[in-house]
């Protein structure tokens, strides 16, 4: 198919391609515990009915976790195959009240589809299933679509399933449809991400509360005590304080502290935190916040010294770091640090590995052509990714001699994992294009 053709057969495939979106948007498949799980099974099996209408043969797999769904069309004779990733599972919706419009019904407001899920990662899965549309019969590669079920919430069984299903997934690009363009109108390729540490820290001073006014002023409370801990993670200027955690620079992007202020919603007065360049901060240095705290509300609060007190911890590492080791380093820091001879408790909750993708070679120019042809001679950037994607290093490994490529439907404006999470329709197009001129030009590239 020529460029002309694939471009009339995605804008015919779009009306299609937005209603099963839509569809697929409103199944609450959330794998995290404590939620109906039955939803993540009605989810891959929406998935598989999809992936079978565009001819593929289909597999709902598990190994001790949530369902994924892997899709298989061989290659016509000569060309290579490219496996396809997304996820179909969501983040937890938070809050509701902070939604202007029921996260689970699709609507529409200003070119953009409100929805848990519409940007992260169900128009990945939209968006593959548009690529494979548009070719129908036509397909010049061999395609496997991975479709995991449980990426939001760690990835735990995801190994597993690569290693029990890797002769069936081997191919010679890997497309990972789970990251985000630089800006509306500028596509992007992502080449480097953060890993994680999440981990508690409990701080204990007493073995039962007591008044406070009776004890207070010679006793420390927990939550005090906790406080003061926390605030050694951080430095004045507001850098990680953290001893033998790793940090580098090297982020050519700019990124104008106007543009971040306002992607973030940063409050009026508010100064940014650590030093160097806005994009080192955000993508090739370490950070570290404080998600939540176990403590008593302020509302039920009595006068009285908190025994105990709890933190979560969201530590991103930067690439080239290593995460048991940052863990032990956070550990060691937190136990070091405690004040007034406070108990000081760290555990694990998960963790996740950074990675480096060196973006060159034939595979990468026909997706950057694929691109700059998609946004209508817009080039698209080599970016780094603040967040974590842990399995892209797993794919690294498993599949060493595979290009990957690390494309998404995002944008700064999305809000993913957040309230009003949206995707961008004009630019979801952009993207459903891209992603069939890129199979068009991996099978030029390989001819």
């Amino acid at each position: 198919m020529s460029e002309s053709e694939v471009r009339a057969a995605v804008e015919r495939e779009m009306p299609g391609v937005r209603a099963d979106l839509e569809r697929l948007v409103r199944i609450p498949g959330i794998a995290f515990e404590g939620f109906d799980h039955s939803h993540v099974e009605r989810s891959a099996e929406a998935v598989a009915e999809l992936l079978r209408g565009c001819g593929l043969d289909v597999d709902i797999v598990r190994s001790g976790g949530q369902p994924a769904v892997i899709g298989r069309r061989a290659a016509p004779p000569g060309a290579p195959t490219v496996l396809l990733y997304a996820h179909h599972d969501v983040q937890p919706v938070g809050d509701r009240s902070l939604w202007e419009s029921d996260p689970f019904e699709p609507v529409e407001r200003d070119g953009r589809l409100y929805a848990r899920g519409a940007a992260d990662d169900k128009a990945g899965v939209m968006a593959h299933v548009a690529a494979l549309r548009a070719y129908g019969d036509a397909l010049p590669v061999g395609v496997v679509l991975f479709i995991e079920g449980e990426e939001e919430y760690g990835s735990d069984s995801l190994e597993q399933l690569l290693i029990e299903h890797r002769d069936e997934i081997t191919s010679d690009v890997i497309v990972i449809a789970d990251s985000g363009n630089w800006d509306i109108g500028v596509p992007a390729l992502t080449t480097s991400l953060r890993g994680v540490v999440n981990c508690f820290v409990e701080v204990r001073t007493l073995d039962h509360a007591v008044h406070s006014g009776m004890f207070g002023g010679a006793v420390p409370d927990a939550l005090t005590a906790l406080v003061r801990l926390l605030s050694t993670l951080h430095d004045d200027a507001g850098d990680v304080a953290v001893e033998g955690l790793v940090g580098r620079e090297g982020a050519t992007v700019d990124y104008p502290e106007d543009r971040i202020r306002d992607e973030a919603g940063l409050a009026d007065g508010v100064q940014f935190i650590g030093t160097g360049r806005i994009t080192d901060r955000l993508w090739t240095k370490p950070a570290v916040a404080v998600l939540g705290i176990d403590a008593p509300s302020t509302s039920e609060a009595p006068n009285a010294l908190v025994p105990a007190a709890k933190a979560k911890l969201n530590v991103r590492l930067a690439p080239g770091d290593d995460p048991k080791r940052a863990y032990a380093a956070i550990r060691a820091h937190l136990e070091k640090h405690a004040p007034w001879g406070a108990q000081v408790t760290v555990s694990l909750e998960h963790d996740g590995n950074p990675c480096v993708i060196d973006a060159s070679g034939p595979m990468f120019d026909a997706a950057r052509s694929a691109f700059r042809a998609a946004w209508d001679g817009t080039d698209p950037v080599d970016v780094g990714i603040g967040g974590s994607i842990p399995f892209i290093a797993t794919f690294q490994e498993m599949f060493p001699d595979a290009a990957i490529l690390v494309t998404g439907v995002e944008d700064p404006h999305a809000r993913a994992h957040g309230p009003n999470e949206s995707l961008h329709l004009g630019e979801f197009a952009k993207v459903c294009l891209a992603e069939a001129l890129l199979l068009g030009n991996v099978a030029a590239a390989r001819s």
